[in-house]
C-alpha cells in the first residue's frame, strides 16, 4: 500500500467514529480499502483500522469486504493479527486490529530480496 495524504473518507471516519477511535493518520491505500492509524479511546491503545472505499461498495457491493471481516474474525493462530472490531460508520464498512509497529511487506521483500 502507498501512503498518501488525508481525505475526505478520513474526515467522515474521524466524525463517524469518534466516540470510539480517533483516526491519527493513513498508513496505506490498496485498490479496496485504506488503513488507518488511529487511537483506541475506550483502551487507550494504537490500532490500524481498515476501511473498505466507499465508491467500491458502491459499485461492486460490500459482500467481499463483509467476508474478508468474517474471515478475518474467525482465524486464530499467533501471526494472525486478530479483528478487535468492526462495523459501519456513516455508511462505511470497516475493521479494526492491532497496530503493529514496524516496516511494510513491501520494504521487507525489497531488503530481503
Amino acid at each position: 500500500m502507498e501512503s498518501v495524504g488525508p481525505g475526505p473518507t478520513q474526515r467522515t471516519l474521524e466524525q463517524a467514529l469518534g466516540a470510539a477511535y480517533v483516526a491519527e493518520r493513513e498508513l496505506g491505500r490498496g485498490g479496496m480499502a485504506t488503513v488507518y492509524l488511529a487511537r483506541d479511546l475506550r483502551h487507550r491503545r494504537a490500532v490500524a483500522i481498515k476501511v473498505l472505499h466507499p465508491e467500491l461498495s458502491a459499485v461492486l457491493g460490500p459482500e467481499r469486504f463483509l467476508k474478508e471481516i468474517e474471515l478475518t474474525a474467525s482465524l486464530q493462530h499467533p501471526h494472525i493479527l486478530p479483528l478487535f472490531d468492526s462495523g459501519s460508520a456513516d455508511g462505511q464498512l470497516y475493521y479494526v486490529m492491532p497496530y503493529v509497529e514496524g516496516e511494510t511487506l513491501r520494504q521487507r521483500l525489497e531488503r530481503e530480496r
